[in-house]
């Protein structure tokens, strides 16, 4: 456990070669914590890899899934502090960061402020947290799931039955009927009612499932499914960083890709990625020198084969 102030303790662990290459993975969400599974495309005699749960999510303390828990000292900024302090606390001078979905925009983030710490970049599944994806995924997506998206809009206590539609409206009020919509739940994950706080998680979570409903690999229910404080943890980290736009400033990942000139990157993204379009992926790899985009056909957010085995083939190939 590292102690990275403000009452927090991140977890982090080391597999692989203690000699090896190192390399941090940086898991999604924001909230979703670190799994085991990570590991597997990682070639152990030849990798260092180095894993770590962000603040207040997986086994790092407090947890989120507590309402009482003060949530102001996780933010962007603090998240990439930690990755500093585990670097410095691990004797590492360079690492080559993976990662996907937040987890992609948190490596962005961070390496664009560090890209001296930074060797090479392996992202699955694109995401860089603009106000636009933000809208996209949690109103846009309505066009193609309306009842859900109504579901998704009235669990939060508000009205979904007005002009004003996630997805249709004039621009001006589709950001504002998605940012009433992620305050809300924000304000519903810390209620100290547990009952108010299960049903908004569920609803998130069913949100959430919807829009990846139409894959065709992995789980029907991927977020439903996980363990109680992991989702609850998952849903109200989810709503605190989208609510505030991951305290970026919009469009800058992509408008200072160039401060990324210099470092390796494979960017692996599916056609059928719903959650996070295709169309950010493209304009990173446009933006970032160095950087290859493949695009896979048979995979959406949830991935497919065909997407981990270009993923393992570009961790490979960095190995060496």
């Amino acid at each position: 456990m590292l102690d990275v102030g403000d009452g927090n303790l991140v977890h982090w662990e080391v597999c692989g070669n203690p000699q090896g290459k190192p390399a941090l993975v940086v898991h999604g969400g924001p909230g979703s914590g670190c799994t085991p599974y990570a590991r597997r495309f990682f070639d152990p005699e030849r990798y260092r890899v180095v894993l770590f749960d962000q603040r207040n999510c997986g086994r790092s303390t407090p947890h989120a899934s507590d309402p009482a828990v003060d949530m102001r000292h996780n933010t962007t900024d603090h998240l990439i502090a930690d990755m500093e302090r585990l670097r410095t606390r691990l004797g590492i001078e360079r690492w080559l960061l993976y990662g996907g979905s937040w987890g992609s925009t948190l490596i962005l983030a961070y390496a664009e402020r560090h890209p001296e710490r930074v060797s090479e970049i392996v992202i699955p599944s694109v995401t860089t947290t603009r106000r636009s994806e933000i809208e996209w995924l949690y109103g846009g997506a309505g066009a193609v799931f309306p009842a859900e998206w109504h579901r998704f809009r009235t669990g939060a206590g508000l009205p979904a039955d007005d002009s004003r539609t996630g997805w249709s409206g004039p621009a001006a009020d589709r950001t504002g009927v998605v940012q009433e919509t992620l305050r809300a739940y924000a304000r519903l994950t810390e209620d100290p009612d547990p009952a108010v706080r299960d049903r908004a998680t569920a609803d998130w979570a069913a949100w959430e499932d919807a829009v990846l409903s139409q894959e065709p690999n992995g789980s029907p229910t991927i977020y439903a499914d996980r363990p109680t404080a992991d989702l609850k943890a998952f849903v109200r980290i989810c709503a605190h960083y989208f609510s505030h736009g991951a305290w970026l400033e919009e469009g800058a990942l992509l408008r200072d890709a160039g401060r990324l000139a210099g470092i390796p990157g494979v960017l692996v993204h599916g056609r059928h990625d719903l959650a996070g379009p295709l169309g950010t992926a493209w304009e990173l790899a446009r933006a970032w020198p160095g950087a290859r985009l493949a695009v896979v056909q048979d995979a959406g957010h949830k991935g497919s084969e065909a997407q981990r085995g270009e993923v393992r083939a570009a961790l490979d190939a960095f190995a060496s």
